[in-house]
This record gives structure tokens, sequence and C-alpha cells, in this order.
């Protein structure tokens, strides 16, 4: 496995596949003085020039990698290599060529797809998994690469097959998977700043919805929903975990228990999980058209209510005094109230003494005209600008930072109906155009500096979600929102997970009744993108306090833990779970609803899973499932190395 990266997710990444899988992986990363501290988890083991220069050599004279008087590289090993630029020497010295996959997970995604193309024409057969932020660019890319990737390979096998040769590739498929780590993590940052809020997985026309439950009360029965996915903690009134770190311990959550463990814990709160088809209508981008009463203020329309009365009495007047028809009596009271009429010079007094009145309200009529033409016009011009918070506004969540993962979290929080105040530093950054189009108010200006929280309505906030690219800004923001506030429920962006533990034990021991969390992006993300490394389509991860559970869907031919076996056989408690069987559009043999007999009826999603599968049906080869996994269970269940010691 090859992995290139400048940041925190490609260690991360690293460390997934090497500690979690078993994996052989090389790091590429930018020089020493150019690139950022790893994490303390994915802190790499550096190769030497000795071994550098003997690969390449080895390489040149036919003999593999390793090195003279040296064994081959042991499974879950890690060589580092330094580059700049990704470049075709770079990539080739990494061992592209040889590789099984490839992730490029740069912060740049012209940088990525570069290096894409180049890893692509190296080799055919290669699994890329290349991070990228631009969902639409991703697509056309991911359609460009499997395209080239099938023209090519298809080549190289008739060209094998004609000289009685066999290809290669061990097996493995040349597909491309596009991800975002900001995707990836939103809606676990979304959930987590929310109470009641759910943590979900999206995938085509279906949500996955997993549902934090306290323990139940005596004599209550709790609902599993379609399955407990995770007993809490025992500190069941802190989602964040006993001692909030990345792992666990004796007292941390327990995932995937089965029915027995389920029963016997008392007083640990529960996972569970539900299913939400979402058939309402996209998020509002704005209005187009502004109705009446944001154009005029509440007193220009008070005024303009009074001016309108005069007229009336005004012209009841002039039908008394003059004995006219409604009709004109109106027309003339207008004459004479914009002055176009001829003085009532020879007229009865009644008439003159009208006149003058609907001169002088005409006169008061000029102001309010013209307050209504630069009213509407500030109103149109403000339409487009960024919206302050209103007075009353409370219960709402303070995004701080709406950079690149700032921007998803604040889609997700709109599609779950919250109200949202953003504070950002920077009046160039990408997601102000986002909140700007959703009408989102936004307060711009430095969170360090005094008075900015105060003016997103902090001290009347539900949360405060600190996203942030730099720890210190929002450790500053959530201290300083807890002195306001001490009972705010906040979110923190960390970088080091040594650091986000000695601020959360803080935290707790000091606001002991205050929800605080701690979220890595690249700790949420790594785990999806190791799994589309290893071959397989990762739906998402939902975090169990400071653990990931993976929910991905896979083949159950090639698989000797699920095929041939019933739903309740392949269940391993603590590794996986079956939860759906995918149909497809016209059905599949392995359909449970007609494969079964009298097992109950299936609930279908619009996505076409079946859900709520007999726990007698027999899985078979042909049939795809989707499933629930811990990472290290999921390892073990498709890890290449756990294939490769069963194969004789």
């Amino acid at each position: 496995m090859v992995v290139a990266g400048d940041d925190a997710l490609a260690h991360r990444l690293a460390a997934e596949l090497r500690g979690v899988y078993g994996e052989r992986v090389t790091l590429v990363v930018p020089p020493a003085q150019r690139r950022v501290r790893p994490p303390v988890v994915g802190r790499a083991r550096g190769s030497t020039l000795f071994d550098r220069v003997s690969a390449a050599v080895n390489r040149a004279a036919g003999n593999g990698d390793t090195p003279p008087g040296r064994t081959a590289e042991p499974p879950g090993s890690e060589r580092v290599l330094e580059a700049t630029e990704l470049t075709e020497a770079v990539l080739a010295e990494a061992g592209v060529e040889r590789a099984a996959a490839l992730a490029l997970v740069h912060d740049d995604d012209e940088t990525n797809i570069r290096a894409a193309l180049t890893a692509r024409r190296l080799n055919p057969r290669l699994r890329l998994v290349i991070r990228l932020y631009n969902r639409r660019l991703g697509q056309h890319i991911k359609e460009l690469l499997d395209q080239a990737s099938a023209l090519a390979t298809a080549g190289i096998d008739d060209g094998a097959a004609d000289s009685g040769g066999g290809g290669g590739g061990g097996g493995f498929d040349a597909s491309t998977t596009v991800l975002s780590d900001a995707d990836t993590a939103a809606p676990a940052l979304a959930a987590t700043a929310v109470a009641g809020t759910s943590k979900v997985v999206q995938t085509d026309g279906l949500m996955l919805r997993a549902v934090e439950r306290p323990p139940p009360g005596p004599g209550e029965v709790a609902d599993p929903g379609l399955c407990t996915l995770a007993l809490l903690s025992a500190t069941t009134n802190d989602p964040a975990g006993a001692d909030g770190s990345e792992s666990s311990g004796p007292q941390g959550p327990r995932l995937l228990p089965d029915e027995r463990a389920v029963a016997a814990a008392t007083g640990r709160g529960t996972v569970v999980l539900e299913t939400v088809s979402y058939t309402g209508p996209a998020v509002s981008g704005g209005r187009s058209v502004l109705p009446f009463a944001s154009l005029l203020s509440r007193r220009l329309r008070w005024s303009f209510a009074g001016l309108v009365g005069c007229v009336i009495g005004l012209a009841i007047a002039s039908m008394a005094v003059t004995r006219e028809p409604p009709l004109r009596a109106t027309y003339l009271t207008l004459l004479d109230l914009f002055a176009i009429n001829n003085p009532a010079i020879g007229e009865p007094v009644g008439r003159q003494v009208l006149q003058l009145f609907s001169g002088l309200v005409g006169l008061l009529l000029l102001p309010v005209l013209l307050a209504a033409v630069l009213e509407a016009l500030g109103t149109f011009r403000s339409g487009s600008a960024l919206r302050k918070p209103p007075r009353g506004l409370s219960g709402h969540v303070v995004l701080l930072g709406v950079g690149k993962i700032g921007t998803r979290v604040l889609a997700r929080l709109r599609e779950l109906n919250i109200p949202v105040v953003c504070v950002e530093a920077d009046p160039e950054a990408r997601g102000l155009a986002m909140a700007r189009r959703l009408r989102v108010p936004v307060v711009l200006g430095d969170v360090t500096q005094e008075g900015v929280l105060e003016a997103a309505k902090i001290h009347r906030a539900h949360a405060l979600l600190a996203l942030t690219s730099a720890d210190t800004t929002n450790l500053e923001a959530a201290l300083y929102a807890r002195t306001v506030r001490p009972d705010l429920r906040v979110v923190l962006r960390l970088y080091d997970d040594d650091f986000a533990t000695a601020v959360y034990r803080t935290l707790r021991a000091a606001h002991p009744q205050a929800l605080t969390r701690s979220r890595s992006v690249s700790h949420l993300a790594a785990p999806a993108f190791a799994g589309a490394m290893m071959g397989r389509q990762i739906l998402g991860a939902i975090p169990v306090e400071r653990r990931v559970l993976l929910f991905a869907a896979i083949e159950v031919g090639g698989h000797p833990q699920l095929e041939g076996r019933t739903v309740g056989e392949a269940f391993r408690a603590g590794a996986w779970r079956v939860l759906a069987l995918e149909t497809g559009a016209g059905g599949r043999r392995g359909d449970p609803a007609g494969g079964v007999g009298s097992g109950g009826v299936a609930q279908r999603a619009p996505s076409g899973l079946v859900w709520d599968i007999p726990s007698s049906y027999v899985l078979r080869a042909e049939d795809r499932v989707v499933l629930a996994a811990t990472r290290r269970g999921l390892a073990e269940l498709l890890g290449r190395r756990a294939r490769e010691r069963s194969e004789p």
C-alpha cells in the first residue's frame, strides 16, 4: 500500500493500514522542514538512505525491493519516502508499479489529480483512492480513470493471452474511489454538536441513523431498533468517553454486542440503528424574491398605513363638501395631494380647506416615499450580503470556522433545520458563499478578540462547534465561551490526541455539568480511506464515543465467514454484523423475501436494500450485503493477510 499526503490524514491512514490491516505501507510525505508534525498515533518510522538507495539498485537489477542482506518487509511494516512533488520518478520509487493500492490524500485537489493520472499510467491495475473536495470534479475524474484502467487492462490481458502468459495484479480490482475527509467527518461533527440529533450515514436514497438512548428504567424494556450497535461506557452521562482519548479502557464502549450482552448490561446506555428514507425537498438556497415585509421596515409600513388613512379621510370629506361621486372625489384628493390640481379659488371654503390639508399630507408623503426607496435598495443590496444575527436568536449553534470542514458541517446543520451563526476571521473563506446563499447569519472577526462571540449571541447559544485548523484558537474560544456560559455544550476539533485528552479532563473537572467533546477529522476519516484502499465500498463511519463503527457493502462470495452461513451464524459479536441485503433494481436471487418462505415480511428501502432479514436466511455467493463492523473486525473479515495465510 502506498500513501501520499502532506497532513495528519496521511499519517493516520498509514497507521490504520499498518496497525489494523497488517499491510506493508510506503508513506510519501514532503521534506521534514515543510511537513506538519505527525499525530501521536501516526508517527512513522523513517527509512534510512541505505534502504532507499539499495531498493533503487535492486529494482534496476531486477532483484526486487529487498536490500542485500536484509529480509523482505514483514506485514505491518512501514517505509517513508520524502519528496517535494509526486513526480513519475517518486511514484516509481515508492513502488506504485507493484502496489495493490495508492491513496492520494494531499490537501490540494490539483496535486492529487495530477498524481492519479501519472499512477494510472504506471499501473493500470492499481486501486486508487483520491481525496478531493470538489464533488463534481471528483465524479468526472473517477469515470475518466476507471475508463482508462479498463482500456489499458483489456490491452494487457489480450497481449498476455496472445503470448500465452498470464496477467498480474494479484486479483485486485483497479477501481477508483473519490472520498472527502470533510464529507466523511461532517455528519459526526454536526451530530455531536446537537443534543438529540442522530449520528447518520447517508447513502443513495437511504439514511442510517444511530441513536443514543439512556439506560432503561426499572420495569422498562429498551427498544433495540433494527439492532443494537453498541453499549456505551459506564459514564453514560458523558458521551465523550471515560478519558477522552482515541482508545477506550475497560469501561469504554462495547461495539456490536450480542443479545446476551445487551440483556446483561445494566446502567449502560445503548446506540441503536434506525433507517430513515429521505423523501423531502433539497435544502432551500435562499429566497429569490424578497417579500414585501422584508423590503420595508415596520415603522415605514405603519407610516404608509397612516398616510393611506389620511387620504381615505380626505376623500370622504371631499364627497361630503363637494357632493362629488366617490371616484371623482378620490381623484381630486389625489390631485391636491400631489399638488397638480388647480387652486380652489372662488370655490366654497370647505373645498379650499380640504385642498390645503391635502397639500400638507402630500408634503408628509414625500419623505416617506424617499425613505421607502432607499430602504428597498438597501434591502436588495444586503440580500446578497452576509446577514447579522437577529436580536431574539437563541438555542442556536455557533460554528467557528467555515473553511473546508466548516462548510460541510454548515450544510449538514441546515439540512437538519438547526439555526446556525457562523464566526469567521477570513472574509474570503470558502464557506461564506454557502452562508450567503443559505441566508445564515455570519459574524466576521477574530474570535480571540473581545466582543466577537458576544455578537454571535454565545450567551444564548445551545452549543459551540470550534472547527478552525488551529488548536489554540479552538481552545481559546471554548474557554472564553465557558466563562460566558458554564453549561454550554462545546465541541472541539483538536489535532493532537494527547492534547485533546488533557484539555478534555481539565474542562470536565472545571465544568462537570457541561458536555465537552473533542473530535479529530483525520481520526474520523482515516477508517473510510483505509477501507476503500482494501477494495470495499465504505458507506460511512459512525463514532461511538471515541471509537469508530464502519458500514460497508461487500460481496458475499469469497468470504467463508459469510458464504453458506445463515445471517445468525454469520454474526460475530464485537466484530461484524449483517444488516441488510441489496436486491438491486430488478431483485436478486438472494432476495430473502422470496427465498426464505415464511420468514416474515422484509422491509424494503427505496435504495433497493432489504432490512429485517430473517436470521435463518442463508447467504449465497452472489449476494451483496451491508454490514456494520469494527475496524479490526473488518480487517479480519476481508483483510488480504488473512486470505493469504489461508491459501495453500
